[in-house]
């Protein structure tokens, strides 16, 4: 199954390699940042959480014009100094002392990851034919998990919040990784390249982004991420692990556990999904991504009901819904960026990239600022309630897509069969 998911150009093997090795490093550092701000260099609580949602909204505000510069002058020439820069930023949180410190370090690491997920995307579409993309994406997140994975892993035997030096180290070799990839990239010089043609002067331009927004098809595809993003990933880091802690009363390392079964679950199962979902309707796969997102959220819900009773089933079912939710994931990850650019040209492929990876910068916002409140009502159920009906809203938009794309943007197309041979011509 691996080798069948590997791209057929050993350029795009390549960038599979430098995903792989930047997650390590990403690995490193994602599950402490806060505790390192807080327990380490200081900072309180409320003013962590204001450096990483600034991060945020730098990210947010800055992913259009990447979009945009991929477009006009290549995802190459975008992407290599945005991997410098934000080597440069994480490298240098090893050095923060205060608040100020800390917002200008994450201004520049925003700076550089603004466009370095689209500008990728954009790479491995130019890298691989329509019937691969879908099964390059898949791997592609595969190794993203695998490699956070090995990073956490090797991270978690190493830092200790007594000793400071830890975390500078590990945030100075997350720096070194994101060179690999931009040292890939540079040994391919005919990679990366701007994609749509230049225009003659009298040639009409081929639009912007209120072209990528007149798209039907594309416009329903952002309503359907936006629902199952906003109900689904952007409740992990807040309203599960708040749900889990608060409602269930599972210990936190319950909640370290859960996400490592995610991941597990990820590596584990994405390339037998890749496999099981090839030539299946893409609408129908994303449907069913959010019956399971719903199912895993039931499965979280019951953590609490039981939690008075019978504290280690709901630590199961916490530990179960982190598990399902990654199912879910080995669907999604394939298929929505495989929709995308089936559905992209080449001279707007970056801004619909970068359309893309903003829904996650959207729900990143509104997911978080709404999971307090809705928590906090009804011992949780409310909440419960609506992330289930939303990912099951978001199934039905899915389900609605259907019939504004064609047969071969759906992946459904077949090739057709090869005429029989004429019959030889007797002497």
């Amino acid at each position: 199954m691996l080798r069948r998911a590997l791209p057929r150009r050993s350029e795009a093997r390549r960038i599979l390699l430098g995903t792989l090795l930047s997650a390590i490093g990403r690995g490193l550092t994602l599950p402490f940042l806060f505790i390192y701000l807080t327990d380490v260099r200081g900072l309180t609580d409320t003013r962590a959480g204001l450096v990483i949602g600034w991060y945020g909204v730098v990210t947010l505000a800055l992913s259009p014009l990447g979009g945009t510069l991929i477009d006009r002058i290549g995802a190459r020439r975008v992407v290599v100094p945005c991997l410098l820069i934000e080597a440069i930023g994480t490298g240098s949180l090893a050095l923060v002392h205060s608040t100020g410190s800390a917002l200008l370090v994450m201004t520049v690491i925003a700076i550089g990851s603004s466009a370095i997920w689209s500008g990728q995307n954009t790479i491995l579409a130019s890298l691989t034919d329509d019937d691969e993309r879908q099964r390059v994406f898949g791997l592609n997140f595969a190794l993203l998990n695998l490699g956070i994975g090995i990073g956490g892993m090797t991270s978690g035997a190493i830092v200790d919040t007594a000793r400071p030096g830890t975390f500078q180290a590990i945030y100075l070799l997350d720096a070194v990784t994101y060179l690999m990839p931009a040292l890939i990239l540079l040994t391919l010089p005919g990679v990366g390249h701007r994609l749509g043609k230049r225009r003659g002067v009298d040639e009409p331009s081929p639009g912007g982004y209120l072209t990528v927004l007149r798209d039907r098809p594309f416009r329903r595809l952002v309503i359907f991420g936006l629902i199952l993003t906003t109900c689904g990933y952007a409740q992990v880091e807040v309203g599960f692990a708040a749900y889990a802690v608060r409602v269930a009363e599972v210990n936190p390392r319950v909640v370290a556990w859960a996400l490592a079964a995610n991941t597990v679950m990820i590596v584990l199962a994405q390339l037998l999904v890749i496999r099981r979902i090839e030539g299946r309707s893409r609408t129908r796969a994303l449907a069913v991504v959010g019956a399971v997102f719903a199912a895993a959220w039931l499965v979280l819900g019951a953590a609490g009901l039981v939690s008075a009773e019978n504290a280690v089933l709901a630590a199961l079912c916490v530990v179960l819904c982190s598990a399902i939710f990654g199912f879910g994931e080995t669907m999604l990850s394939p298929v929505m960026p495989a929709l995308t650019n089936a559905l992209a040209t080449d001279e707007l492929r970056g801004r619909y990239n970068a359309m893309s990876s903003m829904i996650f910068g959207i729900s990143g916002v509104i997911g978080p600022v709404t999971a307090g409140p809705l928590i906090g009502a009804a011992n949780g159920m409310l909440w419960v309630a609506t992330v289930v009906g939303g990912c099951l809203v978001a199934s039905l938009v899915a389900l609605s897509l259907r019939r504004l794309l064609t047969t071969e943007q759906d992946g459904l197309a077949t090739t057709a069969p090869a005429s029989p041979a004429p019959a030889p011509t007797p002497a």
